[in-house]
């Protein structure tokens, strides 16, 4: 064909398709079809709603799923969790941490699989790093003296700073979100799950300190949330392996258990875990809190004005599936009564019932539609005021930095000054009398325990001293015959097996010094003891501080946090 003829062509008059097929692709050119991201500069209130109401139902209801997993490395049905279903959060447990740069390469893979998806929504990456006894990221992570050390220094800035440093460690490794502080007061002496994880037994205090850690962990760019509530202090049982009953009033609820709750709500508290504990005398019955619409949408969000996120403790544990029987039944009630989030600590087939029934609730039922929808909406703004930004926690850590920048050394440093700050006398023994306690005036020390750091703080500040180790497997009658040729004995005591093997040396008539770590209530059951010293965990700095307050030192400024 000739340039004329073609010019010929081009000047005729098109028909009418011809213009629409044009206007059609003219559109399709100018204007590319527009899909929200995570990452859209869009208010996170605006932003979440608009993410919401472009989902399907299952995106939606997978938003409120968090797992754990089982090993170092993400199983890969972990990770089909993510890439298929496009879950909100992942759970960090003890088992998945022993070393942390592997750990930081996880959280890594578990990221850019949710952020390759559609919205680039990136996970809540969540763990238990409380401070002392609960630490489930171990590996190069700082070891604390923990809550109730921080009690009894009394100072709010040692709860700021520990938030902060503990929530400078987590975020190094990618985790944006601490199940942390507890703010369960020290109520009840036998239990085995608090004890030293309260700031102590007073609830304004716990609130002021608890507010003051809250902060920290903002500081440093981590999630704080407050647990247990509304309160698992009262009650020597433990939820993981049955749902304890805590028979108190509404108004002991409301003037105790409650107000570290309504004092960190003021303060802008973002997210609290419900607790799997039934209060029979309240409007809840036997129902776990955890399960109960009257403590999460009544109390919490109508009378404390809570609008933040609402997580679940582990929906495995015993506390919250011996209610109705059955995980699923479990899941969708958590769902109704007002959590934002369900937590499983194992990772659910991947069209395990949980799943299949809660979508098919969704489609069946509009009112569980619509619940699990404004869940969604606040899953996605927590994590759009939280995780976006450069003060936000990096999606992929950067393994370099962690081998560098772990344990933090200022945290350290501060750590060991707050064990020192805590170390309490407790026996009423004048110090002219017992403390400090020299190598000259103490003869010939035995050191009895089952901690290595207690054997080798002990043998620096006394050199020489014998050494009695022992397990739980030990007869508690052979520390007699160890001790026999001892002037002083200094036993370490963290439980009731350690208390049965101090009741023996009763017997001897010797100086015997009480070293207690975690849990000093303890003391109460050997009142002819010489004197004691409590510290409140057995992070290496505790044993230092402990000993330096017994040979003089330092002095021991720390007060009991509960009456005695």
């Amino acid at each position: 064909m000739s340039t004329k003829a073609g010019i010929e062509i081009l000047s005729r008059k098109p028909c009418a398709p011809f213009y629409t097929l044009l206007f059609f692709l003219s559109i399709l050119c100018i204007s590319p079809v527009y899909s929200l991201s995570f990452h859209d500069d869009i208010p996170p209130a605006e932003l979440a709603a608009a993410i919401e109401k472009e989902m399907t139902d299952e995106q939606a209801l997978a938003q409120l799923f968090m797992l754990g997993w089982v090993g170092e490395d993400p199983s890969p049905l972990i990770m089909e969790w993510i890439r298929q279903r496009g879950i909100g959060g992942v759970k960090i447990f003890g088992w998945n941490t022993t070393d942390t740069q592997r750990l930081a390469r996880a959280v890594g893979n578990l990221q850019r699989a949710s952020l390759d998806r559609q919205f680039n929504i990136p996970l809540l990456v969540a763990t238990d790093q409380e401070g002392g006894w609960i630490r489930h990221i171990k590996g190069d992570t700082s070891e604390t003296p923990g809550n109730m050390a921080i009690g009894a220094s009394g100072y709010p800035r040692d709860a700021y700073l520990s938030g902060y440093y503990i929530g400078k460690e987590l975020a190094l490794l990618g985790v944006n979100m601490n199940f942390a502080p507890t703010v369960d007061l020290f109520t009840n002496r036998d239990s085995s799950l608090i004890g030293p994880r309260a700031f102590g037994s007073d609830p304004v205090s716990t609130g002021i300190l608890g507010a003051a850690f809250v902060r920290g962990q903002l500081a440093a760019g981590v999630i704080p949330t407050a647990k247990h509530y509304p309160g698992h202090g009262d009650t020597a049982d433990d939820s993981h392996g049955r749902l304890p009953r805590i028979e108190i009033s509404y108004d002991t609820l409301w003037n105790r258990e409650l107000i570290p709750y309504r004092m960190l709500v003021a303060e802008g508290l973002p997210a609290v875990m419900s607790g799997h504990l039934s209060f029979p005398l309240l409007e809840s019955g036997n129902a776990p809190a955890s399960l109960s619409s009257w403590f999460l949408r009544d109390v919490l969000r109508g009378r404390i004005n809570f609008n933040g996120v609402v997580i679940t403790d582990d929906l495995m544990m015993w506390g919250a599936r011996l209610y109705l029987g059955t995980v699923p039944l479990t899941a969708k009630q958590a769902i109704t009564a007002g959590n934002d989030i369900i937590m499983f600590s194992d990772t659910p087939a991947l069209n395990d019932q949980i799943w299949t029934y809660l979508v098919a609730s969704m489609r069946n039922e509009e009112e569980f539609r619509q619940i699990v929808r404004a869940s969604t909406r606040r899953v996605l703004e927590l994590k759009l005021s939280y995780l976006r930004g450069p003060a936000s926690v990096p999606y992929i850590p950067d393994p370099v930095k962690v081998l560098a920048q772990l344990p933090d050394p200022e945290g350290s440093a501060f750590f060991l000054n707050l064990a020192a700050r805590s170390v309490t006398f407790v026996k009423p023994v004048p110090s002219d009398s017992l403390f400090p306690l020299t190598r000259e005036n103490a003869g010939r020390v035995l050191l009895a325990g089952r901690f290595s750091d207690f054997f080798t703080y002990g043998r620096a500040a006394f050199p020489g001293a014998l050494t009695y180790s022992y397990t739980t497997a030990t007869n508690p009658l052979n520390i007699v015959s160890a001790a026999r040729n001892a002037d002083t004995i200094i036993l370490c005591l963290s439980d009731s097996y350690d208390l049965r093997m101090l009741n023996n040396l009763q017997q001897l008539n010797k100086r015997v010094i009480v070293f207690s770590v975690l849990n000093p209530v303890f003391i109460e059951s050997v009142p002819w003891v010489t004197g004691a010293v409590a510290v409140y965990s057995y992070a290496p700095e505790s044993f230092a501080a402990g000993f330096s307050a017994i040979i003089g030192r330092i002095p021991a400024q720390g007060v009991l946090p509960y009456e005695q």
